[in-house]
């Protein structure tokens, strides 16, 4: 994994200081070099985090013999030795043995469009063709590896994060319709950047540069174009088996040390379970939130042992301030997921040991392991039956039901079997607690109303694909907006690459195809996983409910943060810019305290402010300051050990330690 940017023109003014503020501004994710290259219309720059071939012939950017080709990269291609046979039998020589350069010479052999299609793996890369003055910007079948972009006047400039174009001073405004998504996710979409006029590159697409004009084309489509028929259970389970074991031996491959996470759910067991199965010699990290009701340890060492696998606990301790002001360092863009928290909590204390780290995300998304995903094919099922008059009549009679306990639920499925995806934007929480509470300024809270003021209207029709429409929204938002980036901001925080088997492209291919019923088998949620699981490591893994990767900061912020977020809204930015109404939020959070519980919106708000202020007080990442971030981290590992972590433990309780030494072993 690294960090790339660029600048492309027609007019030849090549503006190097810019593309160099980029990959300054990127230097965390590419801690091990960095580099520029220029030609008279173009400028590509890059920060590297080795991973194949740790010599300077992996430097990049990479340029083919005659200087005509050159490449920018981030991400890895799984089949790579495999291409590279075949480029030298077509007569090629390659100078490295890296990824990267496949990409070069396959581009010249198979042209981009050929070439995507044969690359497997997780991407975002950018190539220019001097000889045709082109730039491609290219992003994985997923959307794993991130990709932002911007035109103005007849440039494009291009960075893995808009916090690069940022730096590089060709975007500072806000977006409002960004800060509105922002407001009611807790991240920025896909389809918006929190700055105005950054673009990012669709997942599975390709975008061709040419004369100050761009076009994007998708090359793949996560949604099945046909689904698997007849298939049998126990078939499906097989194949399934057979693939999943097929990703984590591809992602097993590097130049240097592999760990992986485990929480105590079955998709990262799994993939520990795999690693075993494997003969890999790798140690499993978990981390815990000792004495709190969410924390995951105990079913992790249970795994641990179950598969065989050496594994440390890397325990949360005392909840600090300052981790949420490394969650807005982190990531480019406000992101309020407080699973981050953790992912960077373990991403730190991993990188002692190990470069790539292998992660179980994904698998609720191939295979349905979200309680949602069972409720709304069920209200699609209903539908199915409901008479079009259904719509109307429920629409009259629910107004006398009320929004309390069993009764709630009800009335929401009801709402879903009856109107379709529209329902889901009805109950949406956070929309009426700035309401109610009204938290919001001037700014925002018109163009909100805006969206409330929308009637609803009462469809079966709709309803009937509901499940569907459900799971193409998921994919443009949560999925692409929320859980990937929320893994890459965290491990690139800290130069780890990560690495999910579930995110490979045959895999998710073969599963997305699966009819839904063999997905939810008798309404199970991920029954195929749950299948493998309990063939591979036992009934208590396997029958093991959902618990997410959480991080209790609805409670730290009502309890242990309430005056150190108290005292953030006294000189509030965002009331200073008319965002939101700061006596409103601190009445609010007032309140959360007496119920020891902060609302979701209220956390947003929070994350968004620090955020903000951390922006503010950043101008343009110089080297000089990042010299001085990586002394700070490095004096931060060597003080932390006893206070933000405890000491980890292996699954027989054995207490390891983290050393340079322990890393060159596994």
């Amino acid at each position: 994994m690294c960090g790339i940017a660029g600048i492309a023109n027609k007019q030849g003014t090549m503006d190097a200081a810019a593309v160099k503020r980029m990959t300054d501004a990127l230097a965390r994710r590419g801690p091990d070099g960095e580099g520029v290259e220029c030609w008279p219309t173009a400028i590509l720059g890059h920060r590297r985090l080795a991973i194949f071939d740790l010599s300077e012939a992996g430097h990049q950017p990479m340029v083919s013999p005659d200087g005509e080709i050159g490449v920018v990269f981030n991400g890895a291609i799984y089949n790579f030795r495999e291409l590279r046979r075949e480029l030298e039998g077509r007569g090629y020589s390659f100078r490295s043995a890296t990824d990267t350069e496949v990409l070069v010479h396959g581009f010249r052999e198979w042209g981009i469009h050929r070439l995507v299609e044969r690359i497997h793996g997780m991407f975002a890369f950018a190539l220019w063709d001097n000889s045709e003055r082109r730039l491609f910007l290219v992003r994985d079948r997923l959307g794993v590896k991130p990709l932002a972009f911007v035109v103005l006047n007849g440039e494009i400039a291009f960075g893995s994060t808009p916090g690069a174009l940022r730096a590089a001073g060709r975007v500072a405004e806000i977006d409002d319709g960004a800060m509105l998504e922002y407001l009611r996710y807790g991240f920025v979409t896909d389809e918006r950047s929190i700055y105005r006029g950054v673009l990012k590159v669709p997942a599975a697409s390709i975008l061709e540069w040419h004369g100050g004009q761009y076009s994007i084309k998708r090359y793949w489509s996560a949604i099945p174009q046909q689904r698997q028929r007849g298939l049998e259970f126990e078939d499906a389970v097989t194949e399934t088996e057979r693939l999943f074991m097929e990703a984590v031996s591809l992602r097993l491959q590097a130049d240097v040390p592999v760990g992986v996470l485990l929480s105590s759910g079955i998709d990262s067991s799994l993939v520990c379970w795999a690693v075993a199965k494997l003969g890999a010699r790798i140690r499993a990290y978990t981390v815990g939130v000792p004495g709190d009701p969410w924390d995951e340890t105990s079913g992790a060492q249970e795994t641990g042992r179950a598969v065989g696998i050496e594994h440390s606990i890397l325990g949360l301790a005392a909840p600090d301030i300052s981790n949420v002001d490394r969650l807005v360092e982190a990531y480019a863009e406000p992101f309020a997921c407080s699973s981050a928290l953790g992912m960077l909590s373990v991403s730190r204390a991993v990188a002692d040991e190990a470069t790539v780290l292998l992660t179980g995300d994904g698998g609720d998304d191939a295979f349905l392991g979200y309680p949602r995903n069972r409720n709304l094919w069920l209200a699609q099922r209903l539908a199915g039956i409901l008479p079009i008059a259904a719509g109307p009549i429920w629409s009259a009679m629910r107004r006398g039901v009320p929004r309390i306990g069993p009764l709630r639920r009800a009335r929401a499925f009801a709402d879903y079997s009856t109107r379709g995806i529209a329902a889901l934007d009805d109950n949406d929480y956070t929309r009426s607690y700035y309401f109610s509470n009204q938290l919001l300024g001037d700014r925002l809270n018109g163009r909100l109303a805006e969206t409330k003021a929308i009637r609803p209207t009462w469809s079966v029709g709709a309803a009937r694909t509901i499940f569907e429409d459900h799971i193409a929204r998921a994919q443009r938002t949560h999925f692409v907006g929320e859980y990937l980036p929320k893994v890459d901001g965290a491990t690139m925080y800290y130069g780890l690459e990560a690495r999910s088997p579930f995110l490979d492209q045959r895999l998710w291919e073969f599963a997305v195809s699966l009819p839904v019923g063999l997905r939810l088998r008798h309404f199970h949620l991920k029954s195929i996983l749950r299948a493998i699981a309990r063939r591979r490591i036992g009934s208590r893994t396997a029958e093991r409910r959902k618990r997410g990767f959480g991080i209790p900061v609805h409670r730290w912020l009502a309890k242990r943060w309430y005056e150190a977020a108290q005292s953030v809204w006294e000189n509030s930015i965002l009331q200073q810019e008319g965002w939101i109404n700061a006596g409103a939020v601190m009445r609010s959070l007032a309140e959360a305290r007496k119920n020891g519980v902060a609302p979701l919106p209220l956390w947003y708000l929070f994350v968004l402010e620090k955020w903000l202020r951390n922006q503010r007080s950043v101008a343009t990442p110089n080297l000089e300051k990042e010299t001085v971030r990586k002394a700070n981290l490095d004096a931060e590992r060597s003080t932390t050990a006893g206070s933000y972590f405890s000491a980890p433990t292996s699954s027989s309780g054995k207490i390891v330690g983290f050393s340079a030494a322990t890393a060159k072993q596994i």
